[in-house]
C-alpha cells in the first residue's frame, strides 16, 4: 500500500541552490516544487498547499519576511525554514520571531536539510492533532442520548436517524430546555463524521465581534489584543459537525457570512482575504419564529431557507409526560453519578407532582430541581413537600409559586426592565442606574423588547 508523498515548496532565485535543494528532498521521499520566483511559489502555495516550505532570506523582489509573511496569511498550517547566508544571521533570527519554523545557515550540510525538513512536519502535525483533540474534548460534557418511549420522542428518535445520513444543514427547533443541542449532538454520533469534532458555538452569549472571531479565526493584528493568528470554529471542525446553537440571536452582518460558508463552503479570517475552504456539517437551533424574524428584518430569508434543509422539532416535556419516569430516573442517576451523594427514592406523591406540572422550563428545569434536591434536602427519598414551593406555578394543589423558576435569563431582564421603567415613570436615566448600565446599553435593550413585542403581536 502505497503511502503519499509529503510535499514541500523551495523557493530561491540561485539556480545552483534550489537544483541542490530539490535534489536532496527529491532523494529523501518527497514531492518537491522548486521556484526562482518567490511569487510563483506563493501562488503555488495558494492553489496546491504543502506541507513545508523553504525560503532563502535574500531574493529580489519578494524576500524572505515577506514570503514568510504571506505563507502565514495562507496557511499557519505550514511551516516554514528559512535558508540564510553567513552575516544574516540577525535577520534569521527576527524570521523565527515573525513564526518561521527554523532556520538553516549557509553552507549546510544535505542531511541538516532532511532532518530539519521532518521534524518540522512532525511538529505541526502534532500540534494541529493537539488543536483538534483539545476543541472536541471542550464539547463533550452532554450526554449522547435520546431518553423517552412516548411517540414523540420516537418521532425524534427517527427524524435522527434519517437526517444522520445525508451531509445537509439541520434547523432543530423548540423551546428552551427541550435537548435541542443533544440532538445536535447525537445527529453527529450517528452520522459518517463521528470520530471528527464535533464543535458547538452559543450564538447568543457572544457580540458580533466576538462571535466572528469564534466562528471563522482571525489574524494577527487584526484587531486590538489579536496578538496572534487564531483558527476559528469551522477550521477546527473540518471533517466534523459544528452547532449554532441560537443561530436566530447572530448579528446580520455575520449571517452574511455564514450564507457563503453555506453555499460556497469557504470563509476568510478576520484580518485576511484569503478564502479557506472547509468541509463542515452545520446544525443550527433556536427558540425562536423564525419566520416572524424573517417579516421583522432581523433574520434572512435566505439564510434561513440555507438552515431549514432537514428541520426537527424537539417536543416541550408537557407534551410527553408519559417519559417522566424515565427521564427522572436518568436524571437522578447523572446527578449522584457526578457528586458524593446516593441516588434518592422518587415516592408516588413526588411523581403525581410531577405529573400534574406543566414543566414550563422542560426537561432543563426538571433536572435542575432534582439536582438541588439532592443536594439541599440530603434524604434518602424527594418527598413532595419538599417540591412544592420550589416549581414555578401552582402544581397538584399547592398555593406557592415561585415565578423565577423556569425562566431564562433574558426573560428575567426583560422582567426587570418592565419593572423598572413603570417605577421610575420611563425615566431612562434613572433605570439605568438602577439597574447599573450604561444608557445606552439600556437603550438598545429596550429597542430590542420593543422590536419583540411588536413581533409576538402579528
Amino acid at each position: 500500500m502505497s503511502t503519499k508523498r509529503r510535499r514541500v515548496i523551495v523557493v530561491d532565485d540561485e539556480a545552483v541552490m534550489r537544483q541542490s535543494l530539490e535534489m536532496t528532498l527529491d532523494r529523501a521521499g518527497y514531492d518537491v516544487a522548486a521556484f526562482e520566483s518567490a511569487r510563483d511559489a506563493l501562488a503555488d502555495l495558494a492553489s496546491g498547499g504543502a506541507d513545508a516550505l523553504i525560503t532563502d532570506m535574500r531574493m529580489p523582489g519578494i524576500d524572505g519576511h515577506e514570503v514568510l509573511k504571506r505563507t502565514r496569511e495562507l496557511s499557519d498550517e505550514v511551516p516554514v525554514i528559512v535558508i540564510t547566508g553567513y552575516g544574516s544571521v540577525a535577520s534569521a533570527v527576527d524570521a523565527m520571531k515573525g513564526g518561521a519554523f527554523d532556520y538553516i545557515e549557509k553552507p549546510f550540510e544535505p542531511q541538516r536539510i532532511e532532518v530539519t525538513v521532518a521534524r518540522a512536519i512532525e511538529s505541526c502535525a502534532k500540534a494541529r492533532e493537539i488543536e483538534r483533540l483539545k476543541a472536541q474534548l471542550e464539547d463533550r460534557e452532554a450526554p449522547q442520548l435520546i431518553i423517552g418511549v412516548s411517540r414523540s420522542m420516537r418521532e425524534v428518535d427517527q427524524a435522527i436517524d434519517n437526517v444522520a445520513a445525508s451531509d445537509a444543514t439541520v434547523l432543530v427547533t423548540g423551546e428552551s430546555g427541550t435537548g435541542k443541542e443533544l440532538i445536535a449532538r447525537e445527529i453527529h454520533r450517528r452520522s459518517a463524521r463521528r470520530e471528527a469534532p464535533f464543535l458547538a458555538v452559543n450564538c447568543a452569549a457572544l457580540s458580533a465581534g466576538l462571535l466572528e472571531s469564534e466562528l471563522f479565526g482571525h489574524e494577527r493584528g487584526a484587531f486590538t489584543g489579536a496578538d496572534r493568528s487564531r483558527k476559528g470554529r469551522f477550521e477546527l471542525a473540518d471533517g466534523g459537525t459544528i452547532l449554532l446553537d441560537e443561530v436566530s440571536e447572530v448579528d446580520p452582518a455575520i449571517q452574511a457570512k455564514l450564507l457563503r460558508v453555506l453555499q460556497e463552503k469557504a470563509f476568510e479570517r478576520v484580518g485576511s482575504s484569503y478564502a479557506r475552504k472547509v468541509d463542515v456539517r452545520i446544525v443550527a437551533t433556536t427558540n425562536r419564529d423564525l419566520p416572524r424574524a424573517i417579516t421583522a428584518g432581523r433574520f434572512r430569508q435566505d439564510l434561513f431557507f440555507r438552515l431549514n434543509v432537514l428541520p426537527i422539532s424537539a417536543p416541550p416535556l408537557r407534551e410527553h409526560k408519559e417519559d417522566l419516569a424515565q427521564l427522572v430516573d436518568y436524571l437522578l442517576e447523572t446527578a449522584t453519578r457526578r457528586g458524593t451523594h446516593k441516588k434518592p427514592l422518587i415516592p408516588p406523591g413526588t411523581m403525581a407532582l410531577f405529573e400534574a406540572y406543566d414543566w414550563p422550563g422542560n426537561v432543563r428545569e426538571l433536572a435542575n430541581v432534582l439536582e438541588r434536591a439532592i443536594v439541599m434536602v440530603k434524604s434518602a427519598e424527594i418527598a413532595p413537600e419538599m417540591l412544592r414551593d420550589w416549581l414555578s406555578a401552582p402544581a397538584a394543589g399547592s398555593g406557592d409559586a415561585n415565578p423565577f423558576l423556569g425562566m431564562t435569563l433574558a426573560e428575567l431582564e426583560l422582567k426587570a426592565l418592565d419593572a423598572n421603567m413603570k417605577k421610575f415613570g420611563g425615566n431612562r436615566g434613572q433605570v439605568a442606574k438602577a439597574l447599573g448600565m450604561a444608557d445606552r446599553t439600556l437603550r438598545d435593550k429596550l429597542k430590542k423588547m420593543q422590536d419583540d413585542r411588536s413581533e409576538s403581536a402579528e
